[in-house]
């Protein structure tokens, strides 16, 4: 079956303006822009300073701000964008006009991605100014790895959240599937995996531990940022961990890619 670039795209800009005209957009840049220039300027209060540090201090801590933020932002956009039309009936005026199933999650799910990465390149556009007046363009060079890394990031955990509403019943069942999503990637994962290793001695360590990483798209973007800058891979203790075939920017950015691909094929699968 053909698939109509044009019915993807037409349904994409639908999306991605309704995200506008309810302002969507504009308050998640307004909540990356506060949080981030909060965490990156008093990111070192506990030792004791304030400031822009440097350059590698400053990404560590929007390493953490991210991590935290953006999954659960992209979750909460995305978790009733199938299961939600479905509750209100326009899915099934939807599907009798002539498009088919896939183009309509592809169509979502473009414009959502859409209005997700505006929404943070907005957000992180005032951090890159002061990088630019502090570092010049070095600082920005590293500085734009870490946001587009940041972006790869949200559209994983957006396809977790268009998986989510395509095999949720209901919206409140989908929200509940969102909220223990973020839960357990973002808070739970690594206790689970640290756990595994403590319960076996060490014996689960090296490449099997780095490995265990990469279930989660979270730790794929730590692992990324981590090996990114040698004053950064210090700062975190999984650099001692992560064997450095792992620290290759191109092989965990395919990694993400796969985070975002897979669910997405197992959602396509789940609505047919």
């Amino acid at each position: 079956m053909m698939v109509e670039f044009s019915q993807i795209l037409a349904l994409a800009s639908k999306e991605f303006r309704d995200r506008l005209r309810n302002r969507w957009v504009l308050a998640v840049a307004v909540v990356f822009t506060v949080f981030s220039v909060v965490i990156a300027y008093f990111g070192g209060a506990q030792q004791g300073s304030v400031g822009f540090r440097s350059l590698e201090f400053t990404i560590a801590s929007l390493v953490s701000l991210v991590i935290y933020l953006i999954p659960l932002i992209a979750l909460i956009l995305g978790f009733d964008a199938i299961v939600g039309e479905r509750e209100r009936g326009s899915l099934d005026l939807l599907l009798s006009l002539p498009i088919t199933r896939l183009e309509v999650l592809l169509g979502k799910y473009l414009g959502l991605a859409a209005a997700l990465t505006l929404s943070a390149l907005a957000g992180f556009a005032l951090i890159a100014v002061l990088l630019y007046r502090q570092w010049n363009w070095p600082g920005l060079f590293h500085y734009g790895g870490f946001v587009i890394s940041s972006i790869l990031l949200g559209w994983a955990f957006l396809s977790l959240a268009l998986l989510i509403s395509v095999a949720a019943r209901d919206r409140a069942r989908a929200s509940g599937l969102a909220i223990a999503a973020w839960f357990f990637f973002v808070l739970v994962f690594d206790l689970l995996v640290l756990g595994i290793l403590v319960s076996t001695g060490g014996h689960v360590a090296g490449d099997v531990f780095a490995y265990l990483l990469l279930l989660n798209p979270a730790d794929v973007f730590r692992i990324l940022n981590v090996f990114s800058l040698e004053d950064v891979n210090k700062l975190y203790g999984l650099a001692s961990v992560v064997p450095p075939a792992l620290g290759n920017p191109l092989r965990m950015g395919a990694v993400m890619v796969l985070w975002i691909c897979v669910p997405l094929l197992i959602a396509r699968w789940r609505f047919k």
